[in-house]
């Protein structure tokens, strides 16, 4: 049985909440690698400590299929 969908979460142990360039560059490459399989990526949430910071919140997602 496959995927049907993915959820990215990683820690940032630096104690820096804010997504990174490469951050934003991995996401937006495993976005489009998903699309070509047909499984969507629904968030990248990073870990900070005790909060965090997800790019579907921030509307940092494309949303369209």
């Amino acid at each position: 049985m496959g995927s049907s969908s993915i959820i990215l979460v990683h820690n940032h142990p630096s104690g820096r909440r804010e997504a990174s360039r490469e951050d934003h560059n991995i996401t937006r490459q495993l976005v489009d690698a998903g699309k070509t399989i047909d499984i969507p990526v629904h968030d990248h949430v990073i870990i900070c400590g005790d909060s965090y910071i997800s790019f579907a919140e921030n509307g940092w997602l494309e949303t369209s299929p």
